[in-house]
C-alpha cells in the first residue's frame, strides 16, 4: 500500500508539473507575440524602412492592412463562436424551463379534468338521489327521462335542424313562369343583382360560373380585393332564395376535424360545426344551395378539405359519403344512416382565394378538381329593371343541365384542334392533359353553349384555367421564343381572336418572364 501511494503521489506530481509548464509556456508564447517582441518588431521595421523604395513602402502598407484584417477576422470569429455558445445556452436554460412550465400546467389541467369529473359525478348522484326519494309524480318523471334524453343525444344542431324541417318542410313549387331557359336564368340574375342588390356582374361571368356548376361541385374564385368574389355566391343564394352560408376558414385547420368536427369521448357528444350544420340542412331542402368557404388558402385546402376532394372523384354519387361517427344509435339524425352522412348533391362549394404572403398555394391536386374563375375587374354600372328572385329546384336546374349536355356537342373537329395543341404543349413544353379535363371539357363547353356562349369561348377557358395555369412552374425566362410560337398556333388553328383568354394569359406570362 506505501509503495502504490508513493507511486501515485509521484505521477500526480508529474502531471501537475507538465500541466503547470504548458499553462505557463501558453501565456509565455501569448506575451511574446503580441508584447515582449512588440519593441523588436518596431525595431526591425525601423533598420530596414530606410532601404525602402516607393514599391516597398506600397508593400508595407498593403501587408500591414492585411496582417490587421486578418487578426481582426479571428478574433471577430472567436467573439461570435462564444457569444453563439453564450446564446445557445441561455436558450436551452429558457427551453428547459419552458418545459417544466408545460409539464406543471399539464399536471394542473389533469388535475382539474379529474376534478370536474367527481363534481360530474356527485352531481349525478345527487340527482339520482333526489328522483328517487322525493316520490314525484308519473308526469315529472317522464320529463326527467325527455331531458335525459334530449342531452345524451349525440348531435345537438343536427337533431334540431331535423325537427325544424319537420314542422316547416322546404318544397319548391314552380310555376309555368319559373320555367325559364339557362339564359333567361344568366339575364334575370345580372338583373337581380344589379336592382335589388347593387351587384354588377357581366353576364359572360355568370355563364361561367352556370357552367362551372355542371362541372365541379368546388368553384374557386380567385382575384384582388373587392371584386365581388363573397359577394357573387351570396348573391346567387338571395338569387335562389336562400341564404349563403359563409364559413371562415381559419389558418390553424389542419384536417377533417376542423372542418366538419368530432366525436368528443369525455362528453360522449359529437362536436358539430357550423360547417357541418349548413351542410346538413342542405340534404333537408330542395333548391339549389351555396356554401362559401372564405379566404380557403389560408390553410391548405388538401388537408382540410381532404375527404371532399377524393369522394367527390366518385362517379357514383350514392358513394359520397362523409364518415362521422364509428357506432351508430337510433337516436342520431335520419340523414346520418350508419354512422354516415350523404354529401347532398344540391350544394357547391365556393372558395374566395387571395394571392399573398398569407396564404399557401393552391395545389393542382385541387384546381384539377375545381372550376376556377378569376375576378379581376367590377364591372360597370348598368340601369336594370327591378327583377325578382327566381323559384327554382335542384332537379328543375340539373335536368336543364342535362338536356344542355344532351343538345349541345364539341364539334369533331374542334376535338381534333385540341388534340394537336396537347401535341404541341408535350413537345415544346412537356406538359400534358389527361381523362379528368377531357371530362371536363365535355362537361363545361355544352353549359356554355347552351347559356349563350360559343364553343371556342367554352373551350378557350377550360384550356387557359386548367392548362395554361400549369405553365406557371416552368423556367419562363426560357420559354420566349415557345411562347410567342404559342400564340401564333392559337390564332392560326383556333382562329384570329378566338382564343382571346388564352392569348391574354400567354401575354401576361411573357410579362412575368
Amino acid at each position: 500500500m506505501a509503495a502504490f501511494a508513493e507511486y501515485y503521489v509521484n505521477f500526480l506530481w508529474s502531471w501537475l508539473k507538465n500541466l503547470w509548464y504548458f499553462i505557463k509556456t501558453f501565456f509565455y508564447l501569448f506575451y511574446k507575440l503580441f508584447i515582449g517582441d512588440a519593441i523588436s518588431y518596431c525595431q526591425n521595421l525601423g533598420q530596414h524602412a530606410n532601404t525602402f523604395d516607393v514599391w516597398g513602402w506600397i508593400c508595407l502598407i498593403i501587408v500591414s492592412l492585411a496582417n490587421i484584417a486578418f487578426l481582426f477576422f479571428v478574433c471577430y470569429r472567436l467573439f461570435q463562436l462564444v457569444r453563439r455558445y453564450i446564446f445557445f445556452r441561455a436558450k436551452e436554460v429558457d427551453k428547459d424551463r419552458l418545459m417544466e412550465e408545460v409539464a406543471r400546467l399539464k399536471e394542473q389541467a389533469d388535475q382539474l379534468v379529474k376534478e370536474k369529473s367527481k363534481i360530474f359525478a356527485l352531481k349525478l348522484g345527487m340527482n339520482g338521489y333526489e328522483a328517487a326519494g322525493s316520490g314525484s309524480s308519473e308526469v315529472d318523471v317522464n320529463i326527467n327521462e325527455d331531458e335525459n334524453q334530449e342531452n345524451n343525444n349525440r348531435f345537438t344542431k343536427l337533431i334540431n335542424l331535423d325537427e325544424k324541417y319537420e314542422r316547416n318542410p322546404n318544397v319548391v313549387y314552380m310555376t309555368d313562369d319559373d320555367m325559364l331557359t339557362l339564359p333567361q336564368i344568366v339575364t334575370r340574375f345580372v338583373n337581380f343583382a344589379a336592382s335589388q342588390l347593387k351587384l354588377y356582374y357581366t353576364e359572360e361571368t355568370i355563364r361561367i360560373f352556370l357552367s362551372g356548376m355542371a362541372t365541379s361541385k368546388v368553384i374557386i374564385l380567385e382575384g384582388i380585393s373587392g371584386t365581388g368574389k363573397t359577394s357573387l355566391p351570396y348573391a346567387m343564394g338571395k338569387f335562389f332564395n336562400n341564404g349563403t352560408s359563409i364559413i371562415s376558414v381559419q389558418p390553424s385547420w389542419r384536417d377533417r376535424a376542423d372542418l366538419i368536427g368530432y366525436f368528443n369521448e369525455f362528453t360522449k357528444k359529437f362536436n358539430e360545426t357550423d360547417f357541418l350544420a349548413s351542410l346538413y340542412e342542405v340534404s333537408l331542402r330542395e333548391d339549389p344551395n351555396f356554401m362559401v368557404l372564405d379566404e380557403m388558402n389560408l390553410a391548405r385546402i388538401e388537408y382540410y378539405f381532404a375527404d371532399f376532394l377524393s369522394i367527390m372523384e366518385m362517379p357514383d354519387v350514392a358513394e359520397w359519403n362523409i364518415d362521422l361517427i364509428a357506432s351508430p344509435r337510433e337516436d342520431d339524425p335520419k340523414n346520418v344512416v350508419y354512422g354516415k352522412f350523404l354529401v347532398p348533391q344540391n350544394i357547391w362549394f365556393i372558395g374566395t382565394a387571395n394571392n399573398d404572403d398569407s396564404t399557401f398555394t393552391i395545389t393542382d391536386k385541387v384546381y384539377d378538381r375545381a372550376v376556377t374563375l378569376e375576378l379581376n375587374n367590377k364591372a360597370d354600372y348598368f340601369d336594370a329593371p327591378l327583377t325578382e328572385s327566381y323559384n327554382c329546384s335542384y332537379s328543375y336546374l340539373d335536368s336543364l343541365f342535362e338536356r344542355a349536355h344532351n343538345e349541345f356537342k364539341i364539334s369533331e373537329e374542334t376535338f381534333a384542334l385540341i388534340k394537336e395543341f396537347d401535341a404541341h404543349i408535350r413537345e415544346n413544353f412537356k406538359i400534358s392533359f389527361g381523362n379528368r379535363i377531357m371530362k371536363q371539357l365535355k362537361l363545361f363547353v355544352p353549359i356554355y353553349m347552351a347559356c349563350g356562349g360559343s364553343e371556342l369561348g367554352g373551350v378557350d377557358f377550360i384550356i387557359t384555367s386548367k392548362i395554361l395555369r400549369k405553365f406557371n412552374a416552368l423556367n419562363l425566362p426560357f420559354l420566349h421564343k415557345e411562347l410567342n410560337a404559342l400564340i401564333d398556333f392559337f390564332n392560326d388553328k383556333f382562329g384570329m381572336g378566338s382564343m382571346p383568354y388564352c392569348i391574354d394569359y400567354v401575354k401576361e406570362l411573357l410579362k412575368m418572364s
